[in-house]
């Protein structure tokens, strides 16, 4: 997993309350078990027509937002069912932070574990960044998750709160399985002297 340290980039607007997992990845892509591919189909409905053109009106479809790497959106993000696809598609996509008063709880959760900051805001500090994601692709938003900021692209900033080990694994790149194999040599460890103890095991 890759780590999050410093982000700055582009923020795309999406003033919508509760964007559930179903609109973030619609249900027919869910046959995969592969974390790549999904981008594409991130918000479908929203960003295809019946036949699969563009809706030039969505955000994501705009030249402006077309490389954004954070999402600012209404409350209540990531409700609905508990689909990991949805952080495996934003992050296919390239968003990298998405920026909220509030998450549903395992969408929040799965966001670390893929590599996504999921960063919860009063509405009041929201409302700023959503205007400002509005200027488009000349205004860079800064995510900084070691100082736990946001700052917009005229420099005011918005502390933010985070659980310090969620914390320590998004800045080290550690989900389960990067978790687990820092403690491999304690797990050679035991092996090795199970073997000896127990060899008919």
């Amino acid at each position: 997993m890759d780590k999050f340290t410093t982000l700055t980039g582009i923020a795309a607007p999406m003033p919508l309350v509760n964007i559930d997992t179903d609109m973030i990845i619609p249900k027919q892509f869910l046959k995969t078990i592969k974390r790549t591919g999904l981008g594409v189909n991130l918000f479908d409905e929203m960003r295809y027509d019946s036949e699969g053109n563009e809706i030039p009106d969505f955000v994501l479809n705009q030249p402006a937002y077309r490389k954004a790497e954070i999402i600012v959106a209404g409350d209540n993000f990531g409700c609905g069912s508990s689909r990991e696809h949805a952080p495996w598609a934003l992050l296919d996509f390239g968003i990298r932070c998405v920026i909220s008063t509030s998450f549903a709880d395992i969408f929040y959760n799965n966001c670390f574990k893929n590599g996504i900051l999921p960063v919860a805001l009063p509405k009041e500090a929201v409302d700023v960044l959503m205007d400002d994601a509005r200027k488009g692709e000349n205004a860079r938003m800064t995510v900084d998750l070691a100082a736990q900021t946001v700052t917009t692209s005229d420099g005011q900033s918005f502390g933010f709160d985070i659980d310090p080990f969620k914390k320590h694994c998004l800045l080290n790149g550690l989900d389960d399985i990067g978790l687990t194999l820092e403690k491999v040599a304690a797990i050679d460890s035991f092996e090795a002297a199970q073997a000896q103890s127990r060899p008919w095991v």
